[in-house]
Formats: C-alpha cells, structure tokens, sequence
C-alpha cells in the first residue's frame, strides 16, 4: 500500500459553524483513517482559550482524534494565531503531537518546511508585534490563570479587534512577504513549503539561488468547501472533501 500524507489548515472550528465541525468529524473518521499520517498546520479552532475549555466542539474533536490516532495515524499540530494556547493536555488527550513554528520534514525525500505561515506576514508589523508579545511565557501564563468566563471575553474581544483591523489592512499587507519567504526557506534549509493562513490557496513556483523552489498554501475550511492537501510517492493532489 502506498503511504500517503494528508496536510490540512485553517477550519477555524467553533460552534456557530457546525457544518465545518461536522464535515472534518467525517474526515476523521474516513478519509484520514487510511493515512499513514495528517498535519494541522494551524488556526484548527477559530479560538482556543485554555485545554480547560468544555465549549463545543470540543470535546467531539477530542474524542474523534484520539480514535484517529488509536488506530495508528499519526497526528501533527502546528499552532495557528488563533489556537496558539493549545497545550500539553490536549495533547495528552487526542495523541496528538504538537509542532514548533518550524518543521522541516523528509517528505518522500525532499526536505519540506512546514508553517502556519503567519510569520511570513512580515509587513503586517502590528500583527507581529502582537504575536511576540503574546507568545511569551508570562503572557500566557497570565491569560491562562484567569477564570474560564473571562477568556471566553476577551477571546470574544481580540476576535471582534482582529475582524475591525483587517477591514483597514490592504490585501497586500495581510499576504507573505515574498523576501520574508526565500530568507525563511534559506535558513532551513528547504526547497518546498507548505503552509495556511493567508487563505490564498495555490502552489507557487520560484528559485532560491538558481535552484526551484516551490510554496504550497492550503485552503482554508468553509460551510461549503474543504480540502487536503494529499502527497505519496507519486506526488501531490488536492483532495475535495
């Protein structure tokens, strides 16, 4: 049998979409079943507050995962800007293996970057000072010792700033900076990267020091459309779900 890896980004899981919820519960449980191994490259919850956090669908997506990888798939998580808090617990809960914000792996003998790929927004300067600040230790130790009902709102708060700031941001600006993008693949070593978040999917060819290089972005996950990224030993395609 020939193996086969699923990438998959952006489904922005949530309970005011239970169509989404619904549609990758069946991935699971089917398509994602017969791969040797998946990786969620980030945003997977539109919001995480804590591992605490009961509301659905998350305990759904807990117990659906832990049968996925129960039964031997491996699954990888790499954080997104909007479920970077998930941790150990979920981890420990669904068998899920978490990422750093970059992972280079062998993918059927190429070495492939793996992003979510918001740090490759470089000119969105407000969003990346943001980010540092929040991916700190103290930051987050501070915002996960507050009461599960205040997360909930300030979660609720930075979503409704996130939505106001991009409605004055350019198109261009919210894009990879594409100097950002060959520094990126240089430092790692890497010809091929696969990444989400700029919800722009399309395979980009270009050359990094007389050598092709190619950029995979995925499809975020909507009420009407979903899709994987698929690659074996014979290539890639993208899979309509």
């Amino acid at each position: 049998m020939t193996a086969e890896i699923l990438f998959i980004a952006d489904l922005h899981l949530t309970i005011e979409k239970p169509a989404v919820t619904s549609r990758f519960l069946d991935f699971l449980a089917n398509r994602a079943s017969a791969a040797d191994a998946l990786y969620i490259l980030g945003d997977f919850f539109d919001a995480w507050i804590g591992d605490d956090d009961p509301t659905p669908p998350n305990g759904a997506v807990r117990k659906q995962l832990r049968k996925l990888t129960d039964l031997g798939t491996k699954v990888y998580f790499q954080q997104g800007n909007r479920d970077f808090l998930i941790g150990s617990r979920f981890a420990r809960e669904t068998g899920v293996v978490l990422l750093d914000d970059h992972v280079v792996i062998d993918l059927f003998g190429v070495p492939t970057l793996l992003m979510h790929g918001d740090l490759l927004c470089s000119d969105d300067t407000a969003y990346q000072a943001f980010r540092k600040k929040s991916h700190t230790p103290e930051w987050q130790r501070n915002m996960l010792s507050k009461p599960l009902l205040l997360r909930m709102l300030i979660a609720r708060w930075l979503r409704w700033r996130s939505h106001f700031h991009k409605s004055r941001k350019t198109l261009q600006i919210m894009d990879v900076n594409q100097q950002t993008v060959l520094e990126t693949m240089r430092r790692h070593k890497a010809l091929r990267l696969i990444h989400g978040h700029t919800h722009r999917p399309a395979v980009h060819d270009f050359v990094i020091d007389g050598q092709k290089a190619q950029r995979f972005v995925l499809a975020n996950w909507t009420t009407d459309s979903a899709s994987c990224l698929s690659w074996t030993s014979k290539g890639y395609e993208t899979l309509l779900l």
